[in-house]
């Protein structure tokens, strides 16, 4: 029978740990590493929902993207990251999770980003690497579209993503040459247009940053942290089922976007 560590290293053969950041913790978060699993339960986020949703349907193991614990502190139910530790330790649930290690892998968060979006002729911009398959891996990835109005692939964005809004900055081009960055990396948005791309997809973004994107000339669109990562999800269960196909893999049905639009 498979076990929490076999999963684990399913999971970090496909974004090994050598491509996250520096300061990013990624792996096991909780749990026995000799646990047996038969059922595991993927999500973007490890929020009290998705603890409680992993237990109702019986999952031994909770695999997300981002991590359960991200500070140092003592385990307690005086916080939220606490009360859900150690929700998944009572209740048996090993946890563990692929950051920015999945963020830069090939096939990972933004080459399915890229991927969702139609993007072709998918590169990644300025490699930090290259794996053990010679594959090119880091952030942010860069693609293109057949060339069309900034309101034309807003469109397809909404739709690809589900995103019920997006905040844009038009910087009055037509779209062609697209980067991609799922989750917060608005930062990154000088190496997009330093690659020659006419338009920014990502998430996160602040006031200055819209400003920057039309003094530099990019159209930049921010299509929600949630929106832009989740589509990975689909990526991990795929991977881990056919590793694992004795084993039950479910997404989430409770987890979704915190935020509204009105």
């Amino acid at each position: 029978m498979a076990t929490v560590k076999d999963i684990l290293d399913c999971v970090q053969a496909f974004a090994p740990t050598y491509m996250k950041e520096s300061w990013d913790k990624v792996g096991l978060n909780c749990g026995h590493l000799d646990a047996p699993v038969t059922k595991v339960m993927i999500a973007l986020d490890p929020f009290e929902a998705v603890c409680k949703e992993a237990k109702e349907l019986g999952a031994q193991l909770l695999v997300t993207h981002h991590a359960l614990i991200w500070q140092p502190g003592f385990v307690t139910d005086e916080t939220v990251w606490g009360r859900n530790t150690l929700y998944l330790i009572e209740n048996r649930i090993a946890h563990i999770n692929a950051h920015t290690n999945l963020d830069c892998a090939p096939g990972g968060v933004n080459d399915t980003l890229a991927q969702t979006l139609g993007l072709t002729n998918i590169s990644v911009i300025s490699p930090a690497g290259t794996d053990e398959e010679g594959r090119d891996y880091g952030l942010l990835r860069q693609g293109e579209v057949m060339e069309q109005s900034l309101d034309c692939f807003m469109a397809t964005v909404k739709e690809k993503l589900g995103c019920p809004g997006l905040r844009y900055v038009n910087c009055g081009k037509p779209v062609h040459k697209v980067a991609v960055g799922g989750g917060a990396c608005a930062g990154f948005l000088q190496q997009a247009v330093g690659a020659g791309c006419d338009t920014f997809v990502t998430a996160d973004v602040r006031y200055n940053q819209f400003w920057d994107a039309r003094d530099l000339g990019i159209n930049l669109i921010d299509a929600g942290h949630f929106h832009t990562e989740n589509p990975v999800c689909a990526v991990l269960a795929e991977t881990i089922s056919k590793a694992f196909p004795e084993i039950t893999v479910i997404i989430s049905k409770n987890h979704t976007d915190t935020m509204n639009y009105c």
